[in-house]
């Protein structure tokens, strides 16, 4: 992993027009995530009952899980220059998700390309390009600690 300090700053300065309202646009993209792609619901039992996506919108549990998915990428971001650290926190991520919770990991690519629309719509394409860098990293190191997880 190697970003130049002209890249760590650039996404740095995208994440953070976007993180500045966590809840909100960790819930906008989850919510967009299980409505384009229902199938990834299926992970979540505590989600499964919601149908709409007014309900989901509401939800305490996936307006928490939203936050939480972009607090742990803001995480990542305040790392972007320091690939021990970066990976010290996607790692035991990656595996929890590959050996505890068992989500496929084509989820991944999917939540990180409604993160990058969302940039683009609330933000421009420079905001979205930006950060498809840091995306790509994630979902590399993602797949990496996937395969050495046995998928």
């Amino acid at each position: 992993m190697s970003f130049s300090e002209a890249e760590v700053q650039s996404a740095r300065g995208a994440w953070e027009k976007v993180f500045v309202d966590a809840e909100e646009n960790g819930t906008a993209v989850l919510v967009r995530m299980f409505t384009e792609h229902p199938d990834t619901k299926s992970y979540f039992t505590h989600f499964k009952g919601m149908d709409s996506a007014e309900e989901m919108k509401q939800s305490d549990q996936v307006r928490g899980h939203g936050k939480k998915v972009f607090t742990a990428i803001n995480d990542m971001v305040q790392h972007l220059d320091n690939s021990e650290a970066f990976l010290g926190i996607l790692n035991p991520l990656g595996k929890k998700h590959a050996t505890q919770l068992k989500i496929d990991p084509k989820n991944f690519r999917i939540i990180c390309d409604i993160i990058l629309q969302l940039m683009e719509e609330k933000f421009g394409g420079d905001c979205k390009s930006s950060f498809e860098k840091v995306t790509n990293e994630i979902c590399t190191h993602l797949n990496n600690v996937y395969k050495e997880a046995g998928w």
